[in-house]
């Protein structure tokens, strides 16, 4: 028989005090830590207001509630135009994106990276048109942002021929048109300037990419931020359409009403002085 003592557990007892108080501290951390993350994440989604998302995209916040991070999107684009955004890129973590003046989106006509969305983060009705009754892709449809020309750095409005962005459009003479002005320093010259139109734009940055100059002239941003909103109560009156949208609304009380608004037109049309007096 073993009459040897049993031997002896050497390890220092916790008392229940202590163990609670260890609780709480890595509470506190994994608490704080928790903090810094998220806040990181809504900081990053703070700075991307001029991000360029992939053709198809919804609208930002319904984009980044449906965008699941696969990296699907990115995986199918032929040119690797899509970046996925990566932790210090002040962008949300995860998410596609491009930058027209490195890589632009070449319009690829069965636009690879649209159905191999599996949420429909990019919804690829909206970049589809009706052929004899059945969805078929098309990327003119895409509005992925809209190219804006800086006028003071475009060299064709200081009256130097440049047509690279008028010629690199993949929607030539309808995103991009050339109009001629008079060259107002010289007097007898004309200037070859190129035109934004906003209803065939498809932001595919081609023209950012193309420009000349050492900093692009022209460049894409998105849509909300590229142009104005003039208020409901501003309407078109010789568009059906606009008219419809305010079939419904009372607009009087957002009428402005001033000594000049209460004369007739032809009382006031010829006048030269106090037209404005109040």
């Amino acid at each position: 028989m073993n009459t040897q003592n049993p031997k002896k557990d050497t390890k220092p007892k916790i008392s229940e005090r202590r163990r609670f108080l260890t609780i709480m501290a890595q509470s506190i951390g994994l608490s704080a830590l928790g903090g810094l993350i998220w806040t990181g994440y809504v900081e990053e989604a703070k700075a991307s207001p001029l991000l360029l998302r992939p053709p198809g995209a919804l609208k930002e916040p319904d984009f980044l509630r449906m965008c699941i991070k696969c990296g699907q999107c990115a995986e199918a684009c032929p040119y690797d135009t899509l970046l996925m955004a990566k932790p210090g890129d002040g962008l949300p973590m995860g998410t596609p994106y491009f930058i027209p003046r490195d890589i632009p989106c070449y319009m690829c006509t069965d636009i690879p990276c649209v159905p191999v969305c599996p949420t429909g983060a990019l919804d690829q009705k909206s970049v589809s048109s009706n052929e004899g009754g059945r969805e078929v892709l098309d990327i003119n449809k895409a509005r992925m942002g809209l190219a804006i020309i800086d006028h003071e750095s475009c060299i064709a409005y200081w009256g130097i021929q440049c047509d690279a962005c008028h010629r690199a459009c993949p929607l030539l003479d309808e995103a991009i048109t050339l109009e001629y002005v008079r060259n107002e320093r010289t007097g007898k010259h004309a200037k070859l300037i190129p035109v934004v139109h906003a209803d065939y734009c498809t932001g595919c940055g081609l023209c950012e990419h193309a420009c000349v100059t050492e900093k692009a002239a022209i460049f894409v941003l998105p849509r909300d931020v590229a142009m104005g909103k003039p208020g409901d109560f501003y309407v078109k009156g010789w568009s059906k359409k606009d008219q419809e949208r305010i079939k419904e609304r009372n607009l009087g009380k957002l009428q402005t009403k001033t000594k000049m608004s209460e004369k007739r037109a032809e009382d006031y049309l010829n006048m030269d002085e106090g037209l404005f007096d109040e």
